[in-house]
Parts: C-alpha cells; structure tokens; sequence
C-alpha cells in the first residue's frame, strides 16, 4: 500500500516528520501564489527514501470574484493564475499535465460537474473528502464525483502543519517517486480514501475551516491579488508573455 496526502499548502521540517510519523509514504504541496520552479526546489529539499514529495499548482483561474480552482500536477512548464479555466485547462491539455478537482462546488472557488464534464479528458480525480468542508460538502462531492464518472481522491487540504496527516488516499500498488505518483492519478490506478475520526480530528477540521475565513478577505485580496506584482500573475516576467491572451487581470 501507499499512502499520499494529495493537497498540502505547508513544507518545511516539522511538516515532513509528521508526514512520516503519521505513515504518509508522500505529500503533494501545492502552496498558493508560487512559481513551479520554487515549488519544485522545495519538493526536492524535503523528498527523501521515507516521503516523496510531488510539486503542484493548485491554479486559481478566472478572476477574484469569479475563480475556479484545479490542482494540477506532471507539469513540464508554469501556468500563471488569473488566467481563464479554458486558457488554463488548453495549457494543461499541452502539457500533458495530470488535473485534479478540490473541493468541487464548494464556496465560489470550484468546478462543478458542467465544468468537469467540459473539461473531462484533462481531469482525472474528484476530492470526496477534506478537513475544510462540513459533511453536506463531503456528501456532494462524493456525488459529484459518481455523478461525473471520475475517481475519487481525499486530501488535508492542509493550510496549517497539524492537520497534515488527517487524510489520505491509499493506492494499492506500491510507487517509488514523484513520476509514478502522478501516473498512478493519471491511470485512474485503484485506491481508497481514508480519514481519522474522533475529537481530535473534528476540532482540526474546525480549525482548518476557520482559517478559510482569512484565506479568503477582501483585504488579502486586494493585497494578493489585485496588485499585478505577485509571482504567478500573467504578466510577470516568468510567464514571457505567453498569457497575455487569456489574462483576466
């Protein structure tokens, strides 16, 4: 068995030791606002022969008052948010990239299954499970996921170090690095979702869910986002212009 905790926005020392203390064979972090290539250097720093660690994008595209989030991994070259879900998507189709869906319909930042099915061929997995939704979101998204025929998968969700480990998804084939990973999502390989239960998990999830609260203000908005200078908009210098077309912002 191998079991990876498919969407963590936190890396460094303590979080990859409670990875392995909770019996976590790899993690994929996709922190919000960072360039792929410092992604990667960090996956790198913290991947050794107990954890692998997967880089990911979780790209935000469309505007602030209208984004829907896809977690995407296996790139070979950055994708800018603030960018349209068909830019994004056409981008990741290029690339041969591997799309995930967190949280569907969950708040005003996810795909549902009109956009899933759209974008179906590019799409590999629905999250059934995580720590920031209540019990009616689980419910639906398990639906959803039924609904659109894709493979489920569960995740942490993890924007803070003790909720890293809360859930995971479980293949049943053994896989040895970052590649086989996100082959196993690409193929649809057989697994399971599995999370802890008991009081300790249901406060975590209601910490978790509190700071949705701060992750999404206005004032980080404006700050985040609006702003044109943080290192994944579409007109930043990494991007050498190439989004230029489908920039929202």
């Amino acid at each position: 068995m191998f079991r990876v905790d498919p969407h963590v926005k936190v890396l460094d020392e303590r979080v990859a030791e409670r990875a392995k203390r909770r019996g976590l064979d790899a993690l994929v972090y996709a922190p919000h606002f960072r360039r792929l290539d410092e992604i990667r250097a960090r996956a790198r720093r913290f991947s050794d022969e107990d954890l692998v660690v997967v880089p990911g994008r979780e790209v935000f595209t469309g505007s602030w008052r209208d984004r829907k989030h896809v977690l995407m991994v296996g790139l070979s070259d950055p994708i800018p948010d603030f960018v349209t879900l068909d830019g994004a998507m056409a981008e990741l189709r290029r690339q041969d990239g591997v799309g995930l869906v967190p949280h569907p319909e969950f708040a005003t930042v996810s795909l549902g299954p009109e956009e899933i099915r759209e974008y179906r061929d590019a799409l590999h997995a629905v999250e059934v499970y995580n720590p920031k939704h209540r019990a009616r979101h689980n419910d639906r998204a398990r639906e959803v996921a039924r609904e659109t025929g894709l493979p489920a998968f569960g995740s942490s969700y993890a924007h803070l170090r003790s909720t890293v480990g809360e859930v995971w998804t479980e293949f049943d084939a053994p896989l040895r690095c970052r590649e086989d990973v996100v082959e196993a999502f690409r193929e649809g390989a057989p697994r399971r979702v599995f999370h802890r239960d008991g009081p300790v998990h249901t406060l975590r999830r209601h910490v978790e869910f509190a700071h949705l609260g701060y992750e999404n203000t206005w004032k980080k908005a404006d700050r985040l986002f609006l702003s044109g200078t943080e290192p994944t908009h579409p007109s930043n210098v990494a991007y050498d212009g190439r989004f230029d077309d489908v920039a929202v912002y």
